[in-house]
């Protein structure tokens, strides 16, 4: 099933709105901004219990000027059992000066699942990016580890048609055992987190960022610098409830994340 979903942030005086939202079953859209000014807060939802065979996303979401938004994922994204596969496409057009926090729950591919993910985002001058994946072993707690045939996610950053930032993940666990030197290193749960910001010392949030994760138990992490002067934040752990904490103490940290 071919299903979209479209999202336009707009700003009106003090306070990012939703100027357009489109979308076709099973996606939903929650504004769960309340009466605060500031970033708009939306919850992406889905009626379904997770991807399926044959599913193809197409999401959408764009910030005009001066926009802020963070992103909310309902649940974890479970992808399930397949025959031919399934696919999902995200485009991000974020115009000068705006902002966007998108830190989903973990992707969980099931026994036999197929599952390719691609995301393009086109930044404008000034922006504030934090922009995170979650990925699993699978069904940990069933015994169902690294069973899944193919998973791939994909992301670009481009400004002005221009490539800043690529990074591929890719588990094919019958082809390359994750448990190799060189791979997940025996650990069952991988994050990667992009955080872009021109209007921050990113050398000294890096530092930061150290020190956040000297608190952490479990985990082997790392942060480097990206050609553009972003920052890359990689982690292998144990559990995807400790990865997904640790995303939301690092968007406290930048500014981007509010008290529930």
């Amino acid at each position: 099933m071919t299903s979209e979903l479209q999202i336009t942030a707009g700003v009106r005086g003090p306070r990012t709105y939703l100027q357009h939202c489109y979308y076709t079953k099973p996606f939903k859209v929650a504004d769960i901004s309340g009466s605060r000014t500031g970033m708009l807060h939306l919850t992406m939802m889905t009626a379904s219990p997770g991807i399926l065979d044959g599913d193809a996303y197409d999401i959408r979401v764009t910030l005009q000027e001066d926009a802020g938004l963070h992103l909310y994922t309902q649940s974890y994204q479970r992808i399930f059992n397949m025959q031919q596969g399934a696919r999902q496409r995200f485009h991000v057009e974020m115009e000068r000066g705006s902002r966007l926090c998108y830190l989903p729950h973990p992707a969980v591919p099931h026994e036999q699942s197929v599952f390719d993910s691609a995301s393009r985002i086109e930044l404008g001058a000034g922006c504030s990016l934090l922009w995170g994946e979650i990925i699993t072993c699978g069904r940990k707690l069933s015994g169902e580890v690294f069973r899944c045939r193919h998973f791939r996610n994909v992301l670009e950053v481009y400004r002005d048609g221009r490539l800043l930032f690529k990074d591929v993940t890719v588990l094919q666990p019958g082809i390359v055992p994750p448990g190799n030197m060189g791979q997940w290193e025996g650990y069952t749960h991988q994050a990667s987190l992009l955080w872009h910001d021109e209007r921050q010392d990113m050398t000294a949030m890096g530092e930061v960022l150290h020190e956040c994760l000297s608190e952490e138990k479990n985990i082997t992490a790392g942060v480097s610098r990206t050609a553009s002067g972003a920052l890359l934040l990689r982690v292998l752990g144990e559990g995807g409830e400790q990865l997904y904490a640790l995303f939301k103490k690092i968007a406290l940290l930048a500014g981007e994340e509010r008290k529930l």
